[in-house]
């Protein structure tokens, strides 16, 4: 190598909090020192369904949606960049479940980070996807680690660790292991590498099933996003939040943290339920459903 020669750098993922700007607050610890503190005496509860004498046909339980207009978003319009599409739309599909990836690297380094980008999509065989807003050639830690070993744990985040799982979407070099530093617990997997966090009432080892590279339109050219699918292969769940038939899962007691939008997480303490409609029964049975058909 000469003196004048230059080693170039791989370009910066997207994502990071320079880029985004997530944060509203000037000074957040100041905005959050005002709020009250978290009410851990909250219990999980039943409502009824906002209106329970809907009746067919009615539309919305609430009219006043009307005295509003819907405001026209080209994603590829003049002076709009991807960074606007990705803050849009990270608050508006809320509440989004949080995938919480344990995964290892081909030199043996655990790897611990959340993703909102995730959700599960089919049950015979358990398929998972993980989007990765970045591309297989400058890949996130985790994403690099899918790609080489095959293998990934997903856990399900509930509200006695948030702060420790919050703390693994720190931007740290590859190579840090963010079980040390969110002081958070591994547990030896039975069918994958990677452990699974002891703290998690739900994880899932999983072994990848498919990959699509996503081509960004802002910048024709270059890939923007990665979507894994992975085989959930071996489920771990804490013995008092499931059932003895272990197939209905207590809320009351997951306690589950969602994501919404900017730097906002969500509770989940309340819930109502609906019976599926039966169109023979609810429909063509139905006298006051006729003007309808």
């Amino acid at each position: 190598m000469t003196a004048n020669s230059t080693i170039e750098e791989p370009p910066k993922r997207f994502g990071l909090e320079s880029q985004v700007k997530r944060n509203p607050h000037p000074d957040f610890k100041k905005v959050e020192n005002s709020r009250p503190p978290f009410d851990d005496d909250l219990n999980w509860k039943y409502t009824q369904i906002p209106n329970k004498d809907w009746k067919i046909g009615s539309g919305a339980n609430d009219p006043t949606w009307s005295e509003h207009k819907k405001i026209t978003i080209d994603p590829y319009g003049e002076n709009r960049n991807p960074v606007d599409n990705y803050k849009l739309l990270i608050g508006a599909i809320t509440p989004r479940p949080i995938g919480f990836l344990s995964t290892i690297s081909k030199d043996g380094v655990t790897n611990l980070a959340p993703f909102s980008f995730f959700n599960l999509v089919n049950h015979d065989p358990p398929i998972f996807a993980i989007g990765f807003s970045c591309n297989k050639a400058n890949p996130k830690d985790s994403l690099r680690n899918i790609l080489e070993t095959e293998e990934v744990v997903i856990n399900i985040i509930s509200e006695w660790f948030i702060e420790a799982a919050n703390f693994c979407s720190t931007n740290s070099p590859f190579g840090i292991d963010e079980f040390k530093l969110s002081g958070l617990t591994p547990l030896p997997s039975e069918k994958v590498k990677p452990p699974h966090v002891g703290e998690s009432a739900f994880s899932i080892e999983a072994k990848l099933y498919k990959i699509e590279e996503f081509q960004s339109k802002a910048v024709p050219g270059k890939a923007s996003g990665t979507l894994v699918l992975v085989e959930g292969i071996n489920f771990h769940v804490r013995d008092d939040v499931v059932n003895d038939q272990l197939n209905i899962v207590d809320i009351a007691k997951l306690k589950p943290v969602s994501r919404l939008g900017g730097i906002t997480f969500g509770r989940t303490i309340s819930g109502y339920e609906a019976l599926r409609p039966d169109y023979e029964k609810d429909v063509v049975n139905n006298d006051a459903a006729k003007e309808f058909l």
